[in-house]
């Protein structure tokens, strides 16, 4: 893994060192990578940190973008959401499904608000690939370091 930190501020995380960064990434998305080499299902695993400035707290941030979620995506199912301590934060974690053409794409996404600013990660992923890169994306959420979060380190 390859530790990496944001220009704009002190958010930092890991990724797999074989992963490509976006160079120009979207407003708001402090990193954008994606696996070099593409698995048989030919769309490239993707691992996306936004952060934004949320004005609610934690369970209504999610339950509006989760909404979102459903009105953009094709196909959209929410297959899994629960809270649990990472790190020593609470974080909001949602693996869900959807549909890019004809590939079923599987989506761990998980998310802490911090006062006013929200971060979320999301890895995304042909379903038929997930066994392969579920364990990868966890593995990436586990190194996330906010700035003012517990264990936050600058």
């Amino acid at each position: 893994m390859s530790q990496l930190h944001h220009p704009a501020g002190d958010i930092t995380l890991a990724v797999p060192r074989h992963w490509r960064r976006r160079s120009d990434p979207a407003r708001g998305v402090v990193l954008a990578a994606r696996a070099r080499e593409l698995p048989a299902s030919g769309l490239a695993p993707e691992l996306v940190l936004r952060a934004v400035p949320i004005t609610s707290g934690l369970d209504a941030w999610r339950t509006e973008a989760t909404a979102l979620l459903a009105a953009q995506l094709a196909d959209f199912e929410l297959e899994d959401a629960e809270r649990y301590d990472l790190g020593g934060e609470e974080v909001d974690y949602r693996r869900f499904g959807h549909r890019v053409g004809d590939v079923a794409v599987v989506c761990d996404q998980w998310a802490w608000a911090l006062g006013d600013l929200g971060v979320t990660l999301t890895g995304s992923v042909a379903r038929e690939d997930y066994l392969d890169y579920g364990d990868v994306f966890e593995e990436v959420a586990t190194t996330v370091r906010i700035p003012g979060a517990a264990g936050w380190e600058p």
